[in-house]
């Protein structure tokens, strides 16, 4: 079994080695650079007299210096991947170590109205969503976002062989999200693709012919104008006739150049990400039918994003001043680019969007996969449709320590509630998130933190954490009856498991004795499944009236003046509160 942290720190090691060797071949190449144009400067100045000596000097030296130019931009890519993998690895290690404050948190996706997303923290500062984000683009951030949230149960056993196949390819992986990391986008793919959905052409269908003979006329002309069979006044004249055609349509090429120009970085990365896609080999059926998505087409999709990209870099060159007049006077430069761009688009716009699509997918699953390896100890859960909803050894909270973390076992069958009291701070709050968690970990397809987890697929529902409005005029209590009634509603129609904190919180003791012994009534009749936290151990009475209820209980011992925990699940009801205790003891009474 792979060791992450050792394996990272290796990793790390390894780029920074390559690293340093890269370096030295950037020096080398910069030192050449400098050596060719002082020799070839020295060179011309020598031979100065002499032209074939001068011509000679000065190609080969453009052409090295060329190509030595060419040969640093190749490089300082290669630096940039580098420098991205060990930003990767060294931050796997840290969060590893328990330090991943710096990930984003994914605040734009808290919703307290979603079906448990807010009562569990998995967005926002400390969240599961920060925990485990290793996404590189903001689409499959948004991707990853979705999946945590929609509350699916189909095809689970699909998704954890996909995570497991993924798992593995661990530098594939890493090598996708340096690439990813390099893009630095103007506007959204989401911007791009609507433009390019929404497109309408815009220039004269004859453009095609026109962009075909006018510079084949252009170069008979020159050569003409060269023999001296036909006057230089003749080329002029052809000079100024290409720059009012290209003149005429200036307000549509630039609109498109405006518009399209923005797209350019993002082609000119995304078919790279493409092109890993496509090369690398997928044995999983998820995976598979994403890259047969990309490989579907007459050409691979990185071929024409590729293409996208090398019209949008020269129609870039309309910004050069040489290509402005000579280009456009006599080979209508900007129109023939337009051109290309809008057909381009006009080709490509009903298939553009499940690329990017695909783009965002492998993003977002590299993030699950990236959490399946770094958690090597973790199990993936059993599929089972035994009466059992859930049956786990030793489940615990994959955000806490593994050092100082107390699991506990944990089984619950169907149409059963369990009712859980126990003193403030013994373990309710923690292990009602804990269970919830385990539920969305392995809808998605994720391991689970236990050493052996079984269950039968089920959507979650919670009520945990409620609060007023002030801008809706609304009561803390009126909140928390729309959440109850949100709850009633939702399972009315489907099946869910049920994870309820402390209900009624708002209203007087005895009301709410009252209210929450028939709203759990509520819930038994219903044919659900699910826990219930709550002090109000008058509660657990309804363990002798209903077969399917149970009581459990987290337990608070005060010993030598000292409260103690052991956070761990017991059969029963809790007979030990500490909110006294807690009052003398800060003296606050």
């Amino acid at each position: 079994m792979t060791n992450p942290q050792e394996f990272y720190i290796q990793e790390k090691a390894t780029y920074e080695t390559a690293l340093e060797k890269l370096k030295r071949q950037l020096y080398t190449i910069s030192t050449l650079r400098l050596l060719v144009f002082l020799v070839t400067i020295f060179t011309i100045y020598f031979y100065f007299g002499n032209f074939h000596v001068v011509a000679i000097s000065a190609f080969i030296g453009i052409v090295l210096f060329g190509l030595l130019l060419v040969r640093n931009a190749t490089l300082q890519i290669e630096k940039q991947l580098l420098l991205e993998k060990i930003r990767i690895n060294t931050l796997e290690i840290s969060v590893l170590e328990g330090n991943y404050d710096t990930i984003d948190a994914g605040k734009e996706f808290i919703d307290s109205n979603h079906f448990f997303s807010h009562d569990i923290d998995l967005f926002g500062n400390r969240s599961f969503y920060q925990y485990s984000n290793r996404t590189a683009t903001k689409e499959g951030a948004q991707l990853y976002a979705k999946y945590l949230t929609e509350n699916s149960i189909a095809n689970i056993k699909e998704k954890q062989l996909a995570i497991q196949e993924l798992s593995k390819k661990v530098q594939w992986r890493q090598h996708f999200s340096a690439i990813a990391s390099l893009v630095k986008v103007e506007v959204s793919s989401q911007t791009i693709i609507q433009y390019i959905k929404d497109y309408q052409s815009v220039l004269p269908s004859y453009n095609r012919v026109l962009t075909t003979i006018f510079p084949l006329a252009s170069i008979m002309l020159i050569g003409l104008v060269s023999l001296g069979i036909v006057s230089f006044s003749s080329l002029v004249i052809w000079f100024f006739i290409g720059l009012f055609i290209t003149g005429s349509q200036v307000k549509k090429t630039t609109k498109i150049y405006n518009k399209s120009g923005k797209a350019k970085e993002t082609f000119k990365q995304y078919y790279k990400l493409l092109e890993e896609i496509e090369k690398e080999e997928f044995s999983t059926s998820i995976l598979k039918e994403h890259q047969h998505k990309v490989q579907s087409e007459n050409e691979k999709a990185s071929v024409v994003f590729r293409r996208f990209s090398k019209i949008l870099d020269s129609f870039d060159q309309r910004n050069n001043v040489l290509v402005a007049l000579v280009g456009n006077a006599f080979f209508l430069w900007d129109i023939q680019n337009a051109t290309k761009v809008e057909k381009w688009i006009l080709t490509h716009k009903n298939t553009v969007e499940n690329w990017f699509q695909v783009i965002a997918f492998f993003d977002a699953q590299n993030t699950l996969a990236n959490f399946s390896f770094n958690h090597s100890t973790f199990v993936f859960p059993k599929i089972s449709k035994h009466h059992s909803v859930l049956s786990a050894i030793k489940l615990g909270h994959p955000l806490l320590n593994a050092d100082k973390r107390i699991d506990n076992d944990f089984k619950i069958d169907n149409e059963q509630f369990y009712i859980v009291t126990g003193a403030n701070m013994a373990g309710k709050s923690t292990f009602l998130r804990t269970v919830s968690l385990t539920i969305v970990m392995a809808n998605l397809g994720l391991p689970v933190c236990a050493e052996a987890f079984e269950y039968t697929p089920v959507k979650l529902i919670t009520s945990m954490r409620t609060s007023d409005s002030l801008a809706d005029d609304e009561s803390y209590f009126y909140s928390e009856l729309k959440r109850l009634k949100f709850i009633v509603d939702e399972i009315a129609n489907d099946r869910y498991f049920i994870v309820l904190d402390e209900i009624l919180k708002g209203t007087n003791s005895k009301d709410k004795a009252i209210g929450s012994k028939k709203f759990v009534e509520k819930l038994n009749a219903s044919k659900s499944t699910g826990i219930i936290a709550t002090h109000d151990v008058s509660l657990c009475v309804l363990e002798e009236e209903y077969k399917s209820i149970e009581n459990y209980f987290f337990d608070a011992e005060i010993n030598n003046d000292e409260l103690h925990f052991d956070y761990t699940l017991k059969k029963g009801i809790c007979k030990n509160m500490n909110a006294s205790f807690l009052l003398q003891k800060m003296k606050i009474v």
